[in-house]
């Protein structure tokens, strides 16, 4: 596992935060429904960034070290009327600011309790970023407005964390959704089409020429998801721009999206978007 650079986090939670803000901004319809999180409107979204952004920021500034009740973080319960856009977008904007000022702060290696034993706040800056980025297409969907494509290395470190998070959850959740993704012999191909050519390279163990692209291999045995890079004849394969591949990988754009093409088995690809989830 090859992460980003600590200040490449916060740098990108910063720039996801203001997105939220851009959609939050403009005249969106704080009542509508969120097409991907159907049990939630675009105001219920914006408040829970921003309550998971407090949260985020109480654990990495005390250091803390058990789970923290979310409604201990300050300012977490936000704007108390509801339909105000412009309260709502301040509270967001404070909320974005603390965070990524107390991560810089702390450093990656600060210690700091975490849900997946990875206790210290670089997992924090990681999940906070990849958490910004998908619940930034959630918005944007119920909003109405086009999703920008997100930064290469962004892009192709989020599929990597959901990997690792679904693996999670295989094994300390046994009553979850992931138990089922089983289908040995079977796998996933993941290959993006666009400019995150190269992506791979040069990194360490990668093992994948350039002129080959970003990709993933993913299989299913019995004891779990594991994976790799590269490109190899799979059951399914999942072609597109990576952003919309991952979009597609996390449940936020459809199979059928024009830029994307599925080749081979289709249904094992469904399969992992019905059962790749925290429970």
């Amino acid at each position: 596992m090859t992460l980003l650079a600590h200040d490449r986090y916060c740098d990108e939670i910063a720039r996801q935060v203001g997105r939220l803000r851009t959609v939050l901004t403009s005249g969106a319809d704080l009542s509508a429904t969120v097409p991907t999180c159907p049990d939630w409107t675009l105001e219920d979204l914006v408040r829970h960034v921003g309550r998971a952004l407090r949260w985020t920021e109480l654990i990495v500034r005390t250091r803390a070290e058990e789970d923290v009740p979310l409604d201990r973080a300050p300012g977490s319960a936000g704007p108390g009327a509801q339909g105000d856009a412009t309260a709502l977008d301040a509270w967001l904007a404070e909320s974005g600011s603390a965070v990524v000022d107390t991560l810089r702060e702390a450093g990656p290696d600060a210690r700091a309790w975490s849900w997946a034993g990875i206790d210290n706040a670089g997992f924090w800056a990681r999940r906070v970023t990849h958490e910004l980025v998908v619940h930034g297409a959630d918005a944007a969907l119920a909003a109405g407005r086009p999703f920008e494509a997100v930064a290469a290395e962004v892009a192709a470190d989020a599929v990597d964390e959901w990997l690792e998070i679904v693996r999670f959850v295989q094994r300390v959740l046994p009553d979850a959704p992931a138990r089922e993704l089983r289908a040995p012999g079977r796998s996933i191909h993941l290959h993006a089409t666009d400019t995150a050519v190269g992506l791979d390279a040069g990194r360490s163990g990668a093992g994948v020429p350039a002129s080959e692209g970003w990709g993933r291999v993913i299989e299913l045995p019995e004891d779990g998801v594991t994976w790799r890079r590269g490109h190899e004849k799979a059951s399914v394969t999942l072609r597109g721009p990576l952003t919309s591949v991952l979009l597609a990988f996390y449940g936020r754009l459809p199979l059928s999206a024009p830029e994307l093409q599925v080749v081979g088995d289709r249904e094992l690809l469904e399969l992992w978007l019905e059962k790749a989830k925290f429970g």
